[in-house]
């Protein structure tokens, strides 16, 4: 509604100091007449005050004012953790009061502003109560803000910079807080206190991790059952594990890094005495392998064209660190040399198979034959390495068909074929089994051509002749006999390659080929690399979306379960593509860890934060808003009890809270639509009353 306001305004026809001048002269001659007790001075007193006064020319101004609303911003935390208990209840229950409560308030407009829900690929900020704060008042002048109030379990986690004065100032108006929850909570947590981000395949890596009753219940207890807790751990989704630590204090666990890319530690601790929630009773830990120095022993049997291709695709690796020999005198060889003759290096056939094995990550025999130099015993150490989780790749020569094969020695219990006898020495293009098509290590390698084409790289012109008794053929050879198997052997792998020309490709005859693509991808599939595995299951996120890829040998139309952080569960069909692969893309909304498996793998994909900081201490409190409400006159309390205060509207200049009751400042503020200005002494009534008050003092004096 509009009004109007009245003030009175001056406009002075001379300098005050003129006017002044004129006063004080007057004042000496009323003072004259006063002391000579002259009748009339009275009259000549009132002339001279119109004089001065119309001197001064007032005059009174009249303003038509347009009251401005006032504005209410109302803030409701959607964070995760509101979602404990009642207190999703309670927010909406107070936030219902609130809008009803202050509908009925004149000159007042109210916003809802909701924050703090979580989005997929965001960052770990925690509750951001204060950032939309400042974005909803943005447009809104200080003069004009009635109050604020935050409807939250009271952990906000971007409270601001400096101390509460400095933020009461910058919000401008009180600062009311609803505490969703209940007083006095309580809750226990499982804490990550140490882990490295990355660390080394082969080795051992130690984290540091606590549980934490909240309050410090534990305090005073004695040693036993009540002062400790069951943590269950398992690593990439494997058989669960289980150890027994003590609460409040810093336990070690050891978590092996057996592959590299990412190694997913899941840890949970059993409900403790007080749970609010077992959000925080969860932790997952990601560290991501990486290998030092791929360590490779090569031993060639012999001389010969392919000896230095071999050498030279490993040694232009810089991850590679190469121990080569070549076996050039071998025992059986006598030509009357004396021995301090000979400049070769001795074989250290002990120390490289015997004391120094198991430092190697992968061991190459290129053309190796059974000819006494490595003693049997040396190579049944072979042969347990592999097992044990060691990587094997033979190139086999036209020895392997002979009686001097290695298939004929302990070695031949890890190998994957058996040699017929037969070695083809004809022209032939290497082709792609259609398990080979599938199998990450040869899938689209570069010139194979599509099904049933012929391949564009260069002819080999020798295969070993051989029966597959394990693994996977990936590559056939002439007469369609295998030329690359692929087998797992215990906790090792070994592949084995039926030629030892590949050295054609290096040189580029017709052409070329793909050799140093495939001994790569060969290479980082003996040493268990993730993205190679020919069986596999992978998940993760991309924006807002969870995309599933499955990776097999085998078509595989079966659909996996999408396990969200909620509980809930989803079946996705994953649709084929290319080579051995089928993925799916399902949208999400929740952050958090979702675990996908097909019946038989499992894989884990983290949609933000693994570990929010907003589930760091899950208990309602007003001990972080409590010092800016007090700053800003505001209040603080429990709705969550179902106790909602009185709205009260107060002026700027009175306190805004108090036992039950919270205030709203009615600021009164407002715009000037027009005004108007009227002179309370015009020059003609001046003029008037002065010449009427000297005749009157002039008859007086005459009288």
């Amino acid at each position: 509604m509009s009004g109007s306001a009245f003030s009175l305004a001056v406009a002075p026809l001379l300098p005050w100091a003129v006017i002044a001048a004129f006063g004080t002269a007057g004042l000496l001659v009323l003072a004259f007449g006063f002391a000579r007790r002259t009748r009339g001075v009275l009259w000549r007193m009132i002339a001279v005050a119109i004089l001065l006064a119309a001197l001064v020319n007032p005059s009174v101004v009249e303003e038509k004012r347009e009251p401005q609303r006032d504005t209410a911003v109302i803030v409701v935390d959607e964070s995760p953790s509101q979602r404990i208990g009642d207190r999703r209840h309670a927010t909406e229950q107070a936030l219902a009061a609130l809008n009803d409560r202050l509908a009925r308030e004149r000159n007042l407009d109210v916003r809802v502003v909701r924050a703090g829900k979580p989005q997929p690929g965001a960052g770990d900020d925690g509750t951001r109560l204060f950032t939309a704060l400042t974005r909803a008042m943005s447009d809104v002048p200080r003069q004009r803000l009635a109050g604020v109030v935050m409807i939250t379990d009271g952990q906000v986690h971007d409270l601001p910079a400096g101390d509460a004065k400095a933020a009461a100032e910058t919000i401008g108006a009180p600062l009311h807080v609803l505490l969703s929850g209940l007083p006095n909570e309580g809750d226990r947590r499982l804490v990550v206190a140490q882990a490295p981000s990355f660390g080394l395949v082969g080795k051992e890596l130690q984290l540091k991790i606590r549980v934490e009753d909240l309050p410090e219940t534990a305090r005073g207890r004695q040693d036993g059952a009540q002062g400790q807790a069951a943590v269950t751990w398992r690593k990439d989704g494997g058989p669960p594990r289980q150890i027994t630590v003590p609460i409040g204090r810093d336990v070690p666990l050891t978590l092996p890094i057996d592959h590299g890319g990412p190694n997913i530690l899941e840890l949970s601790v059993e409900p403790g005495p007080r749970e609010l929630t077992l959000d925080n009773n969860r932790a997952v830990v990601v560290v991501n392998g990486v290998r030092d120095r791929l360590r490779v022993l090569l031993v060639s049997g012999e001389p010969h064209a392919g000896e230095r291709v071999w050498r030279n695709i490993l040694k232009s690796d810089p991850s590679v660190d190469l121990v080569h020999f070549t076996i050039l005198r071998p025992p059986e060889k006598q030509d009357g040399t004396p021995i301090r003759e000979l400049s070769l290096i001795a074989f250290p056939i002990r120390e490289l198979f015997d004391v120094k094995l198991d430092e190697f990550d992968l061991i190459i025999f290129d053309r190796y034959s059974r000819r006494g130099v490595i003693p049997q015993a040396y190579l049944e150490n072979v042969a347990r390495y592999v097992r044990k989780g060691g990587a094997f790749l033979e190139a086999a020569g036209p020895s392997f068909g002979t009686p001097l094969s290695l298939s004929r020695t302990p070695l031949g219990t890890i190998l994957p074929t058996e040699p017929t006898g037969n070695v083809y020495e004809e022209g032939y293009k290497p082709q792609l089994t259609d398990l080979g098509r599938r199998h990450p290590v040869t899938e689209e390698l570069p010139g194979a051509g599509r099904p049933g084409a012929e391949p564009s790289w260069g002819r080999w012109f020798r295969q070993v002749d051989s029966r597959v008794q394990r693994g996977v053929a990936v590559m056939n050879g002439d007469h369609g006999g295998p030329l690359l198997v692929l087998d797992r052997v215990g906790e090792g792998r070994v592949a084995q390659l039926l030629s030892d020309q590949m050295w054609f490709w290096a040189r580029g005859f017709e052409g070329g080929g793909p050799q140093a693509e495939l001994l790569r991808r060969l290479a980082y599939w003996l040493m268990k690399e993730p993205d190679l595995e020919e069986n596999d299951l992978r998940a993760m996120v991309e924006g807002d979306s969870l995309v599933v890829t499955r990776q097999s040998l085998e078509p595989d139309e079966r659909p996996v379960t999408v396990a969200a952080p909620d509980g809930s569960s989803r079946n996705l069909t994953l649709t084929p593509e290319s080579g051995g692969r089928s993925s799916g893309r399902m949208p999400i909304s929740e952050m958090g860890l979702y675990r996908v498996t097909d019946g038989t793998r499992t894989a884990l994909a983290a949609a933000g934060p693994l570990n929010p900081v907003e589930f760091a201490d899950v208990r309602t409190t007003p001990e972080k808003l409590q010092p800016i409400a007090a700053a800003t006159g505001g209040g603080v309390f429990w709705a969550g009890t179902g106790d909602i205060p009185e709205i009260r509207r107060v002026s700027p200049d009175r306190s805004a809270a108090g036992r039950n009751w919270m205030g709203f400042r009615a600021n009164g503020d407002y715009t000037v639509t027009g005004f108007s200005q009227t002179p309370l002494l015009p020059g003609i009534a001046a003029l008037l009353l002065i010449v009427g008050s000297l005749l009157a003092a002039w008859r007086r004096e005459g009288s």
